[in-house]
């Protein structure tokens, strides 16, 4: 008989005890499931990008390097939670079990391909083999299993869409979906790292919301970054400059609204010290989105004390109610877009 488990998933927590399997420095991913689990067979791991970017320099770029990275930081916490960035992923892999008290809780099945969209910073986790390491867009094909919890969002993959593509755009789905939140009509929008794979969704639809009346514009490290946005014509200027450069970025934004700022910035980036430039981009009363887990939250919040901005600033939660639908459909909106996702990143 299987065991009961907290819908939170607590009752894998090993330590420290008393806290959620987020923040546990070590959780059970042993693979006999509780009553309101559920067990995946996993094919890829779609790392997040501030996890990878610093796996990668850790590991020199040696694959075989980034093999035992990603295997030893699962033996020592049972999930994929890089210890330095604190943060994860997701995966996509197929429904193999599901615990007594979820059948028929769930709209799934035994056999379902299916992408989780929580954290794999919370996620039990087995790695058993690493078969490919797809260097350039931070996936990994394994053999494994994992455990999703009961509160556990996810999706069934989409069968107009290759799978490799939807893991990548769903990955980062909370962003674009958090802009077409934020953004109003008449809106000045800053996307910093509007190149990257988040960023150029969050051009569509910042794009899509601010209309004709707003202004967006995407921010990229050189003027190589830009081509790729500026040929699928996502914003309305794009400005190369260092986004560790708060004041260069605060004049160029300056220059560009004609003093005004913008009203909403969104903040995409994977490295660090990014946090002065978004909230100076902005407005005093503007609003900053941080998406990029590289964001030092104690840095922005007294940062912004510091230079007397009265910003508001969100931190880039993943998930908001319909996030992978509506980013599932930036893709069947815009084909031209579609087309270079799958040129990168399936």
């Amino acid at each position: 008989m299987e065991k009961k488990g907290c819908a939170l998933g607590t009752h894998r927590v090993l330590e420290p005890k008393g806290v959620l399997p987020q923040p546990a420095t070590k959780i059970d991913n042993s693979m006999e499931i509780y009553d309101n689990e559920i067990r995946i067979n996993v094919e890829t791991l779609n790392v997040d990008s501030a996890s990878f970017t610093q796996i990668k320099e850790q590991a020199g770029g040696d694959v075989e390097k980034i093999k035992e990275i990603m295997k030893g930081i699962v033996a020592e916490r049972g999930k994929h939670q890089n210890p330095v960035t604190g943060s994860g992923g997701m995966l996509i892999g197929t429904v193999e079990k599901i615990g007594q008290a979820l059948k028929g809780k769930v709209e799934l099945k035994e056999g379902d391909k299916i992408a989780t969209l929580v954290s794999l910073s919370l996620t039990p986790l087995v790695i058993d083999e690493i078969h490919e390491v797809r260097i350039d867009i931070d996936q990994v094909d394994i053999t494994g299993k994992a455990i999703l919890f009961e509160s556990g969002i996810y999706a069934v993959l989409p069968e107009d869409l290759p799978q490799n593509l939807a893991l990548s755009v769903l990955d980062v789905a909370g962003a674009p979906a958090q802009t077409a939140k934020l953004v109003q009509p008449g809106h000045r929008v800053v996307v910093i790292g509007g190149a990257g794979k988040s960023g150029m969704l969050c051009l569509h639809e910042a794009k899509k919301r601010a209309g004709v009346t707003g202004q967006v514009i995407c921010l990229g490290h050189s003027e190589k970054s830009l081509q790729r946005p500026e040929g699928l014509g996502l914003a309305d200027e794009y400005i190369a400059v260092d986004a560790t450069d708060a004041l260069a970025v605060r004049d160029r934004i300056a220059e560009a609204t004609n003093g005004e700022m913008a009203d909403v910035v969104i903040n995409c980036v994977n490295v660090n010290n990014t946090e002065m430039a978004s909230i100076l981009a902005a407005k005093s009363d503007g609003l900053v989105y941080f998406f990029s887990m590289a964001t030092n939250f104690t840095k922005a919040a007294l940062g912004a004390e510091g230079v007397g901005q009265d910003t508001t600033m969100i931190i880039g939660n993943g998930y908001t109610k319909g996030h992978a639908e509506i980013s599932m459909e930036i893709l069947r909106e815009n084909p031209p877009l579609k087309k270079v996702y799958q040129e990168l990143y399936s």
